[in-house]
């Protein structure tokens, strides 16, 4: 399965709009109790998230999942740093090109794929304000060309 395929619980376009995309990553999570079942009922929020290399190791930061209603006191923290899972050779390479000026590493989108919760993360350089609204231009024509074409038929 290519990546990024599976039932997606949660997108984040903020990212796409405020970023190039340079290359992308799936990675596993590493989840407390009850935390998969919040996922699975799609109450996490990527917003403000992001992606971090300390020691060798992948954290995703700041990422919201919000505590399973009908959890008890085995809830977890909704904002608690989470270990992703990679191989040594993605670790090192995120590692390297995070270096790099203007570089960061965001999460764009949380889905299961057979039965696991995994997260598409992408290397990522920031756009500029007429980048942004070049990208805003270019959608909007294409929108516009798609619904000529839908009226010619």
């Amino acid at each position: 399965m290519p990546k990024g395929e599976g039932k997606l619980i949660a997108q984040n376009k903020k990212a796409r709009h405020d970023y190039h995309i340079l290359e992308t990553f799936e990675a596993g999570m590493v989840l407390q109790g009850t935390e998969i079942k919040s996922i699975r009922n799609s109450r996490i929020n990527l917003k403000d998230g992001f992606v971090r290399v300390r020691n060798g190791e992948v954290f995703l930061v700041n990422v919201h999942i919000s505590p399973y209603e009908q959890g008890n006191i085995f809830n977890h923290d909704p904002l608690r740093t989470r270990k992703l899972l990679l191989h040594k050779r993605q670790i090192r390479q995120l590692e390297a090109e995070s270096k790099n000026a203007g570089i960061t590493i965001v999460p764009l989108k949380v889905y299961i794929k057979d039965g696991y919760a995994k997260v598409l993360i992408g290397l990522a350089k920031g756009k500029k304000e007429y980048d942004k609204r070049e990208s805003i231009k270019q959608k909007d024509q294409e929108r516009q060309i798609r619904r000529i074409v839908k009226n010619i038929r």
